[in-house]
């Protein structure tokens, strides 16, 4: 039985690359895979028990003062020797630093580097990947804009596009759950928007408040989330007299009700890698609006699974969503399930997990034993 090993630097907080990455680690169990999940940080929380609930070995480096901490590495050096990953895989920065730098004191047969974000972020993370590039035996991206973009900064000489899978039996439509909760809300003949994100610049939602203010009154939206921004967004849906007619959530550990029960989803961030809310929100069949962005251009097809608007732009954004509101029912539904065939056809979990079945029995072909470095051809500076 192969060992694949996820190191992040914590799932204690839960984004699009954790909530993949816990995806992953359950499919792979399922599949026959032995398999752990590493965090450098952290004590883990409820992700940490699903994962233990579903055989999954979930050890935390406890460093406290991220790559900077001694301790974590001679932990996790001690961790790599006792239990010989077959596949060692990092998910974002920190965490690929220290499995690329960590196989010269504990050999690995392969270690695969994941890339989740188009920001290639300062110079410091620029040279980091250059310098440690001949250690990774793979790099992997989510999207193809992702690979683009690293591949253009020099931070990679060879990149794999394996993009984020969902579970298309879990996120469906379902009438049932979409009935009860508009009666549990007191929704009629309102329209639903739902938007699922950390409340961070990144996401946008400010732009996304001001385009509320512009679209009719029988208009709600329902955000999901929390985050350093969320006191300036409810004061900012005050002063622009909406706070009527948005909620805010906080964390939501259900989405998938709201994505449900919900008439559009709309999203304003000004970068993605591959958004794992739209992927969700498309396998549930519910037609979206959203920027005009790396990574988002990849999942929404204009006009056909939902619209497209530039960024930071919100009389454009409230244009693309009065569009879609004054669509016939039977217009939306359409492009809701072309929306739902395309995450069948191409973002399956099934087909994701097999793509990266492929990946890894590959490479461990390529390695039969341990080793110190990896097979890609690229320069330490």
């Amino acid at each position: 039985m192969n060992h694949l090993a996820f190191v992040i630097p914590t799932i204690d907080r839960i984004g699009g690359a954790e909530r993949q990455a816990i995806l992953l680690a359950k499919g792979f169990r399922k599949r026959g895979w032995r398999v752990s999940v590493v965090a450098l940080s952290g004590a883990g929380g409820e992700a940490a028990t699903g994962l233990i609930s579903a055989g999954i070995n979930f050890f935390t480096l406890e460093m406290r003062k991220g790559l900077a901490d001694p301790r974590g590495w001679l932990r996790f050096n001690h961790w790599l020797k006792r239990k010989s990953p077959d596949v060692l895989q990092a998910h974002l920065p920190h965490a690929a630093w220290l499995c690329r730098w960590s196989r010269l004191a504990a050999p690995v047969r392969v270690m695969v580097d994941t890339l989740h974000s188009p920001s290639t972020g300062t110079i410091g993370r620029h040279l980091g990947y250059r310098c440690s590039d001949w250690l990774a035996d793979g790099v992997t991206a989510v999207s193809r804009a992702v690979a683009n973009v690293h591949l253009s900064a020099g931070m990679a000489s060879q990149i794999t596009v394996i993009p984020n899978g969902v579970d298309v039996e879990e996120w469906r439509p379902d009438p049932q759950v979409r009935a009860m909760v508009r009666r549990e809300f007191n929704l009629s003949h309102e329209f639903l928007w739902f938007a699922a994100g950390r409340l961070d610049p990144v996401k946008d939602y400010s732009t996304l408040l001001a385009a509320m203010a512009q679209i009719p009154q029988a208009t709600r939206l329902v955000i999901a989330g929390s985050g350093p921004l969320e006191s300036d967004l409810r004061s900012l849906s005050k002063s622009l007299g909406i706070d009527d007619r948005v909620r805010f959530l906080g964390f939501e550990p259900d989405v998938r009700r709201w994505m449900q029960s919900a008439d559009g989803f709309v999203a304003t961030s000004l970068w993605e890698g591959l958004p794992m809310a739209l992927l969700e929100a498309a396998a549930c069949a519910l037609p979206a609006v959203a920027t005009e962005v790396l990574g988002t251009r990849e999942l929404v097809q204009d006009g056909k699974t939902g619209l497209l608007a530039p960024a930071v732009n919100p009389v454009k954004l409230a244009e693309s969503m009065s569009v879609l509101m004054e669509a016939s029912p039977e217009v939306r539904k359409a492009m809701g399930q072309r929306a739902r065939q395309n995450v069948i056809d191409s973002f399956s979990l099934g087909t994701v997990l097999y793509r990266w079945e492929t990946f890894y029995r590959e490479l461990l072909l390529r390695n039969p034993v341990p080793r110190r470095h990896g097979h890609q051809a690229g320069t330490p500076f």
